[in-house]
């Protein structure tokens, strides 16, 4: 989806850059190879030539950080399909508190579509080893973590960095006309919880975390399983999120069309 963007340069919007595809401009290399584009001025499309010119070779490079810092943040989700195999589901669990009131993180989950791990407090849970972790990747992927866990990380713990894009779902998903929390959006997309935390929310997460600090251990290790289903969970639900975004652009009714004129062009 990235290369049928041109909301990247500046002074492109979402209308101009439909009007791109209208016109049959579906990607950057369309864009580049087109000696004049009528409704943008010939000065302009030296600049924007040059800025699509330097963005290709940063993609070819895999470069997340400069697209993290070039794209708008409610555009990011446009890169998953570029980075989904490098990318990595990020989900907190903390005490209750926020951070200036004595809150802290209790459990951290990574999950990368194959391996899940976790951070827990008093077990690993430092900001060196997540962001070790982290600088594996490429992509990220959360459920509100833009307003909530990674605000709530880089407080508790100020070393943190996140540099990489960030494809949040719960702003995906109201894009999309879905509201409600993660559990609600898993229900209705048809993701299922393992059973032995079906029905657990945030507030079971705080009262299970107070049960492991006193020595608790099947305490500790159903709220880490919830952990996991919070964050193993975000990958099917970015696919199927990533998808709908990307239907509701209407850029597949225009790829088709090219698809539909090549094809009877070449029978006729």
């Amino acid at each position: 989806m990235i290369k049928n963007t041109f909301s990247i340069l500046n002074g492109i919007g979402e209308k101009l850059e439909k009007r791109l595809w209208r016109s049959g401009i579906l990607t950057w290399d369309d864009f580049l190879n087109s000696s004049d584009i009528g409704f943008i001025s010939p000065p302009k499309k030296i600049i924007f030539d040059d800025d699509l010119s330097f963005a290709s070779q940063e993609l070819d490079k895999a470069n997340a950080a400069y697209f993290a810092a070039s794209i708008k943040r409610r555009d990011h989700w446009r890169l998953f399909d570029i980075f989904k195999q490098e990318s990595v589901c990020l989900d907190i669990e903390t005490n209750g508190l926020m951070p200036d009131r004595g809150g802290y993180v209790t459990v951290i989950g990574l999950y990368n579509g194959y391996d899940y791990k976790s951070f827990v407090r008093g077990n690993g849970l430092t900001s060196e080893n997540l962001n070790k972790e982290l600088s594996g990747y490429k992509y990220l992927i959360t459920f509100y973590g833009a307003a909530f866990d990674v605000p709530f990380l880089m407080r508790s713990m100020p070393n943190m960095k996140f540099d990489i894009p960030h494809f949040d779902l719960c702003f995906g998903a109201r894009r999309l006309g879905l509201h409600g929390g993660l559990k609600r959006l898993e229900s209705d997309i048809g993701i299922k919880r393992h059973e032995d935390v079906r029905g657990l929310n945030g507030y079971d997460a705080i009262k299970l975390w107070d049960h492991a600090k006193k020595g608790d251990s099947e305490a500790l290790d159903l709220l880490v399983m919830y952990n996991r289903e919070d964050t193993v969970n975000l990958f099917d639900m970015a696919d199927v999120i990533y998808r709908r975004l990307r239907i509701q652009t209407g850029i597949e009714e225009y790829l088709n069309g090219r698809s539909f004129s090549s094809h009877y062009a070449f029978c006729d």
